[in-house]
């Protein structure tokens, strides 16, 4: 299934998911836009289209596992893996590090697609690659639904997003937002210090 960057935004629009403000992302960068993936992924039949739409821009890369940062990640890693026809797995948090935990394993032979909602700065996105390296994995590719770098995050894999939208980000002591004493929230997944 093909969506137009139109109708992916419309999709954000419409569950709420498209937010303006002054917020926290997970990178710790501040930023008066804020792209709220839970919204549109508690969807079951958004949440299929865009793992659908998602698994064929990637397809080509074979992958035999998606592995995805817990916990954005988890709801459209499952719905590529579903498309795709491989089991969805899950790193997360632990003492500050990516991990696999619960019983997942990667082999050698595996080719890990690492799969999230939304990449900033791509932290959590090679996080995620160093831990399915260090299982032993095959790093292939990587993916997210929306890609808000504007291609500055350098992945050393092929990455592919669904779409692509430029929100922009400061540092905490640079921001204007701040300057201005706007409260900032935090409605990202990473537990991070108050501002």
């Amino acid at each position: 299934m093909a969506l137009t960057q139109d109708a992916l935004l419309d999709m954000f629009r419409r569950s709420g998911g498209l937010l303006e403000g002054h917020f926290r992302l997970s990178s710790g960068l501040h930023s008066p836009g804020y792209l709220q993936s839970a919204l549109v992924l508690q969807h079951p039949d958004k949440a299929e289209a865009l793992g659908a739409a998602l698994a064929a821009k990637v397809q080509a890369l074979r992958p035999t596992v998606i592995l995805s940062p817990a916990l954005g990640g988890i709801v459209i890693g499952q719905e590529v893996g579903r498309a795709l026809g491989v089991r969805a797995i899950f790193v997360e948090r632990q003492e500050g590090v990516m991990t696999l935990r619960r019983g997942f394993t990667i082999s050698e032979n595996d080719r890990v697609l690492v799969v999230e909602d939304v990449l900033t700065t791509g932290g959590s996105t090679r996080e995620t690659m160093q831990a399915a390296r260090a299982a032993g994995g095959t790093v292939v590719g990587a993916a997210a639904i929306v890609d808000r770098s504007g291609g500055a995050a350098a992945l050393d894999v092929p990455f592919s997003a669904l779409l692509e939208i430029a929100l922009p980000t400061y540092e905490p002591d640079r921001c204007p937002l701040c300057a201005q004493g706007l409260a900032v929230v935090k409605p990202g997944s990473r537990p991070t210090a108050s501002a």
